[in-house]
């Protein structure tokens, strides 16, 4: 859908979900859209972003399509920019995008290595906050930011590099809760477990291999967390901030029970 004046009439909320393209991103939009938000659509992957936007559109949802790199300041404030310029306001921040990349081992990983990853999983986040909550403490819709962190943030489920730049996410985001709160923006975070993502598409039996180690039965669905993250970004979690909430069908806790099963009997 293109832009266009109405949209700026402030009838509904508005979100930007960055790594909006793909996987938990995309379940996200359309999830927010369906809630009755209008959604900027924002990933590096703007073909991808635009096909996201058709989907919603076909659906009777609002959205915009942005180009949107998350390792570049000037492109993610032009991404916060251009979404509040088209709906004339900015409610809900998003930040899905980030990843894990193969690492050689602990002892063998370069600077470059975890350079790379925390620049992907932390310091993006902080750009998107940095741009965006000025802008958020200015709504009156119940504003807030949720970003999507790991279970390996939480426990030791190894690949250190990832893992410790999703663990420094838990510390930005109860920070930032205390320091935003007084001025009406929540900070959240969601610690998936394993999800059905594209990035297993070229793995060896793909994500249902790891499927034995949730007490649900089931690895995760990208609808999945995005549900956790529409509560979290709703009206209904006005009261919440400075959470990590695990969205991982008990994993962080079933694995530490799997574990003691295993163990040969006394």
């Amino acid at each position: 859908m293109s832009a266009e004046s109405s949209w700026s009439d402030g009838s509904a909320r508005v979100a930007l979900v960055t790594g909006a393209a793909h996987g938990i991103g995309r379940a996200t939009a359309r999830r927010l859209a369906a809630d009755g938000a209008a959604v900027a659509v924002a990933d590096l992957d703007r073909a991808a972003a635009d096909r996201v936007v058709a989907e919603i559109d076909g659906d009777g949802g609002r959205a915009i399509g942005l180009s949107c790199d998350v390792g570049d300041t000037g492109s993610v404030d032009a991404a916060v920019a251009a979404t509040v310029d088209i709906f004339g306001a900015l409610d809900t921040l998003v930040c899905v995008a980030g990843g894990a990349r193969p690492v050689p081992a602990f002892t063998e990983t370069a600077d470059a290595d975890w350079s790379a990853l925390l620049d992907l999983n932390l310091t993006s986040v902080v750009r998107c906050c940095r741009a965006a909550l000025p802008v958020l403490a200015r709504s009156e819709r119940a504003a807030g930011v949720v970003v999507v962190g790991s279970v390996n943030g939480l426990l030791p489920f190894g690949d250190e590099t990832y893992s410790a730049a999703k663990a420094a996410l838990v510390s930005l985001v109860t920070n930032l809760a205390a320091d935003w709160g007084p001025r009406g923006v929540r900070v959240n975070l969601v610690a998936p477990g394993t999800v059905r993502t594209r990035v297993w598409d070229s793995q060896p039996g793909g994500a249902d291999r790891l499927r034995g180690l949730y007490p649900l039965g089931r690895v995760g669905e990208p609808e999945d967390v995005a549900s956790a993250i529409a509560f979290l970004a709703s009206a209904d979690a006005s009261w919440i901030t400075g959470v990590a909430l695990p969205v991982d069908g008990g994993l962080s806790v079933g694995a530490f029970r799997r574990l003691l099963a295993d163990l040969p009997p006394q």
